[in-house]
């Protein structure tokens, strides 16, 4: 199992071109669980994101990782605990998919080291929990959306991180690959006890598969907690705007939401 670590932003203002995005939000990561910020685009769920992972620096308040400023640890130490997967990452041109995880390997080499055994066993690993291993001299060009998408994460494995954030890993993708993503990284959570942050809009995979929800309206922190607790019509109402009931999920058990629309079929 991965190490505990106290993962926190201490009332965080952020934006971009001086334009403040998120606002005073204070939360504390729950370490070796599954959480995941949802709410409305334009809330700022990926500016509080790359905010955590030092893309973005806060212009109040910090981010500390077991009570150090991130600011204050150097890139390739704090690259071997927390590991990101952008919403969008930048795919180079004819790199096959062993040579792409690969590069998750880079905060453990140094100048002199080299590729090492140690590098080997980690993308090779990386690479079967994301069953990809049969892919691993195919061109990144070739492969599906789904499949791709298989051999970031794999990438971000590799870095073997004891942090994972990720800013909608299932955007664009079928149901199918949807479920199939969010199950690998339950497993990877499950088994090896990374803690795993992701940013995701459909609210009710985002209830199944998180065992700590964090809600954002217009920058704002607005609730936090177990799903069970967090999601309800009432909240949904008040980040989404959405008239709705909340049901019991009959598979998961998780909180489910049905929204209320204008017209109903039979009326």
């Amino acid at each position: 199992m991965t190490p505990t670590h106290l993962f926190q932003a201490e009332r965080i203002t952020a934006g971009y071109d001086h334009r403040t995005v998120i606002q005073k939000v204070g939360l504390a990561i729950p370490s070796q669980r599954i959480s995941v910020i949802i709410g409305a685009n334009g809330c700022g769920k990926s500016t509080l994101l790359k905010t955590l992972a030092r893309l973005i620096q806060p212009t109040s308040g910090q981010i500390t990782l077991d009570g150090k400023p991130i600011r204050q640890i150097p890139p390739k130490p704090l690259a071997r605990v927390i590991g990101l997967l952008p919403q969008s990452p930048i795919v180079p041109e004819g790199i096959s998919v062993a040579d792409l995880v690969g590069r998750g390997r880079y905060p453990h080499q140094s100048l002199f080291s080299g590729w090492t055994k140690k590098d080997e066993e980690a993308v090779a690993e990386a690479m079967r929990i994301m069953d990809i291993t049969e892919l691993a001299n195919h061109s990144i060009d070739e492969l599906s959306g789904g499949q791709r998408q298989r051999v970031w994460i794999a990438m971000a494995l590799a870095q073997q991180t004891d942090i994972l954030l990720l800013d909608e890993p299932t955007t664009f993708l079928d149901i199918t690959y949807q479920i199939e993503i969010l199950d690998l990284l339950t497993d990877l959570n499950r088994k090896h006890g990374t803690t795993i942050v992701m940013v995701l809009h459909d609210i009710n995979l985002s209830a199944r598969y998180a065992d700590h929800i964090f809600a954002l309206l217009k920058g704002k922190l607005v609730a936090e907690g177990e799903p069970s607790k967090v999601i309800t019509s009432a909240l949904v109402k008040e980040i989404f705007g959405l008239d709705c009931t909340v049901i019991e999920d009959p598979v998961s058990g998780s909180p489910m939401v049905v929204p209320i629309g204008r017209y109903h079929r039979g009326t």
